[in-house]
């Protein structure tokens, strides 16, 4: 009978249910009695059930040595707790993650010996601090909304709003005029908004992990105030747009003087005098027909005008001359140079004076 049970599997089941909190640390029992049966011949092995089909290894012992980095997500915070070896094979979790939670078996085997423990781990995770913010205007005989959310965390998570005195922040019950979303517990409405509404509210989010929570300020105003407000920004708006209006104008008319007085030398003023014309002799003019026809076209028919012109008016002088007449100009004649006039002499009374004629643009100016 002994030999036989000696040979038989004996077998121990137990199993238990652990609820942590994350980011602690939890220690899930596992123990044997086949330590002492083989030298050489124990294995230890930790399992995690994900669901009915999918499972991982967590961490082994085998063929003397022990592997613990199996699992990615659980590498470098699992451990055996203490002496395996001698029986407690117990695994240390640190940092729990809500991905540690499900169900763990523990299988110890030697000598063809089996025993298992299964142990059920929960991980709870306590609300993240939440959000606190305001909806509606703050004005007397308005409506307002508080509202809180937290974004993450172990359903379910409870709201509480409150109020905190202003000398020892003390929690205080809410105004008379509020009223609590029943459906949604993190909203708050304030009805007919007065001075004595305004204060510090605050928003605690609750579970079976903790709490945390998160304040607001309330400042009811007049609306007289906001109507001196607005009219003092206003004003303000409009006096720096007054100002920069100047300040560009004032810009513009110092750049449009220094345009003006740069550009002053290069243009020609309206009112300067004109150079004064100088009379030239008839010498002079001779000498100059004689240049011009050397020099240019233009200047022999301006010079032949003047010599024509000095013709008439002798001829005007002394009426018993009858200077001969031509139909037309032979083409190949020289034109006959202007008699100079005597200006040694006095001029008879009654006699018209002979003037020189006017000189063309080109001889105005020497």
């Amino acid at each position: 009978i002994c030999l036989a049970a000696s040979c038989s599997v004996w077998l121990c089941e137990a199993q238990t249910e652990f609820k942590r909190v994350a980011e602690e640390n939890v220690t899930l029992p596992c123990h044997h009695r086949l330590g002492l049966l083989e030298q050489g011949g124990l294995d230890i092995e930790w399992l995690l059930h994900i669901s009915e089909t999918v499972q991982k290894a967590v961490i082994t012992y085998s063929g003397g040595r022990v592997y613990d980095d199996l699992n990615e997500e659980q590498k470098g915070r699992v451990s055996f707790t203490s002496n395996f070896l001698a029986g407690d094979a117990s695994l240390q979790i640190i940092s729990l993650q809500s991905s540690d939670a499900g169900k763990y078996i523990c299988k110890v085997k030697n000598a063809g010996q089996y025993e298992w423990a299964r142990i059920t781990l929960k991980v709870v995770e306590k609300p993240s601090k939440p959000k606190c913010w305001l909806e509606g205007e703050l004005l007397e005989g308005k409506e307002l909304s508080l509202q809180c959310r937290s974004a993450s965390g172990t359903a379910p998570i409870s709201y509480r709003w409150q109020r905190l005195s202003e000398e020892d922040e003390r929690a205080e019950h809410l105004p008379p005029n509020s009223r609590v979303n029943i459906s949604n517990p993190g909203q708050v409405l304030l009805k007919n908004l007065t001075q004595m509404s305004t204060g510090l509210y605050q928003c605690v989010a609750t579970n079976e992990a903790g709490q945390e929570s998160c304040e607001v300020q309330v400042t009811v105003q007049h609306a007289q105030n906001i109507s001196m407000i607005a009219g003092a920004v206003c004003g303000v708006v409009v006096g720096l747009s007054l100002l920069f209006l100047v300040v560009r104008l004032t810009i513009r008319r110092k750049e449009k003087k220094r345009y003006e007085e740069e550009e002053a030398p290069n243009e020609i003023r309206e009112d300067a005098e004109a150079p004064k014309a100088h009379l030239v002799k008839p010498s002079s003019s001779s000498s100059g027909s004689r240049s011009s026809r050397s020099g240019s076209s233009s200047t022999r028919s301006t010079a032949n005008s003047a010599s024509r012109s000095q013709r008439t008016l002798s001829t005007e002088a002394t009426p018993h001359l009858t200077p001969p007449q031509y139909s037309q100009r032979p083409p190949d004649r020289k034109e006959p140079e202007a008699k100079k006039a005597d200006y040694s002499h006095p001029v008879r009374m009654g006699a018209p004076a002979v003037m020189v004629p006017a000189q063309s643009r080109a001889f105005q100016t020497v």
